[in-house]
This record gives structure tokens, sequence and C-alpha cells, in this order.
């Protein structure tokens, strides 16, 4: 069931499916809740599942100039209360990753668990927001394209695109349908963002760590990083994925995923 939250003024598009305990799947970047279709449904027969846009992706609506995390956890925790859930299981990919860690931060009383999907809980380093601020050039230069065309392939191993292209166009699709806007306000919102590495080692709150070993984009030397500070973490390392294991390697994820919230029972 697909639903509308007003925030400020704002629609917030969100899905929720099924019955039981609460899953929450944040999306990444140039991505919206539609990516995750086909793998949470897998879910549903034992678990309450939500999937939301976030703000200026998919149907949600552009919030402001900056999406700070702050707020897209804020916004997080409003639909959770209007669904009337206490506790959840936070799944974030990669940006949705960082989502993540800022909802464990404001709100360690509603996370029961919570997954860095692709992702980790460090701030952007000089590189990486030089790298969004010439993202956000090409953006309002009209050359969104030129970004998706990159990264959207990056995303993937390279020889689940040989065999997989339907998915990969699929991305790319989802990829168009982010407004420049909510683009934009993202980007600045990512490199705003604060390091969470104390959080991620301090809190009592278990993660879950996924990362796979063709990652264009998390080396292995920052996964074995983000796992030395998680030492009580359950790992799930996958071996034929890239950045998209929910897509490339689904039946190994979804195995792992119950595995670990059998952990949390």
């Amino acid at each position: 069931m697909n639903k509308i939250i007003d925030y400020q003024g704002r629609k917030i598009s969100y899905s929720i499916e099924g019955k039981g305990e609460a899953l929450l799947f944040i999306h990444g970047y140039l991505e919206n809740a539609e990516i995750w279709s086909g793998f949470t449904s897998r879910f549903t027969d034992k678990y309450r599942v939500l999937c939301v846009d976030v703000p200026g992706h998919g149907n949600s609506e552009v919030i402001g100039q900056v999406h700070e995390m702050e707020e897209m956890a804020r916004i997080i925790s409003m639909i959770l209360q209007s669904e009337t859930i206490s506790k959840v299981v936070v799944f974030g990919h990669s940006m949705g990753g960082y989502i993540t860690m800022e909802f464990l931060n404001l709100y360690p009383e509603m996370t029961r668990g919570y997954c860095l999907f692709h992702s980790t809980c460090f701030a952007d380093n000089e590189e990486k927001k030089l790298n969004r601020d010439r993202e956000i050039s090409l953006v309002l230069c009209g050359k969104k394209m030129q970004i998706i065309h990159t990264n959207i392939p990056k995303a993937f191993a390279s020889d689940y695109i040989h065999t997989n292209k339907a998915e990969v166009e699929k991305a790319k699709e989802i990829a168009v349908s982010c407004s420049d806007q909510g683009i934009i306000a993202l980007l600045n919102g990512m490199k705003a963002r604060k390091d969470h590495s104390t959080l991620l080692s301090a809190s009592s709150v278990p993660p879950m760590l996924i990362w796979g070993r063709k990652d264009n984009y998390i080396s292995e030397e920052v996964f074995t990083k983000l796992v030395s500070l998680a030492p009580h973490a359950t790992i799930l390392i996958l071996n034929h994925s890239g950045h998209m294991g929910f897509l490339e390697e689904a039946d190994c994820v979804y195995t792992g995923i119950m595995n670990y919230l059998d952990s949390l029972a």
C-alpha cells in the first residue's frame, strides 16, 4: 500500500506491506523506493515492511536546498509514529546508511537493529566533497545524464552488467526520475553529514554490515576499518556483488538478513 504523509507542507511518499515486526528500507543516492520492490517482497509474509522515498526522489517532494541527514531521520521517525510503530530494524543502502546512522543517533529507543548496506558511518573526506560539488555543477548545467551513465553502471559488478542488462537499465530509469533539485539537496546533505564512528562502536544496538568484494564505491580497506569499529556486528561479505547486493546476490542477502533478524529475537 502506497501512502503520503505531510511534512511541513511537502508530500513524503512511502509504502507499507505485511504484518509483524517492522523493517524499514531506505534507498541510496539516485534511487527511490522502487529499487527495493523485487527484494523486500520476500519479507512481507513475516514482517511489516516499509520503504520510503527520500525527499526529492520518487513521489516525495523536495523540502529544501540541503537535505540534512538529521532532517531525513526526523521524517523517518514521523512516518513510524504515524503507523504507531515504536521499534524498527532499519536497512540503509549506500546514502540510506547515512540516514540510518543519524536515525540511530537521534532515536536509539526506536532502533531494534540496523544495517549499513554497502554503506559506512564515515563523513565525506575532502576528495568526496569535491566530487559532490562536481556533480552539483553537472546537474546545474543540465548534464544529469552524464552522472547517471557513469554512476549507475559503476554500482554493479562488471559481469552482472553483461548478464542482467534489464536490471541495470531499470536502475538508470529510476535515476533519471530523480528531480534535479532533489539530487542537489541530497548531495549537499551528504557533504554536511557527521562522522558516526563513535556511535557505531558504542551503541548497544546490534548492527549488520553488508559489503560486496566487487564494490567500486567502498574499498576493502574502508570496509575493514568499518568492521574494526564494530566487533559486535553481523558481517555479510558478498563475493560476486558490487554496490547493489540486493539485486546481484538477492538469495544470499535474503538468507543473511533473515539470520540477522533471528538473532535479534
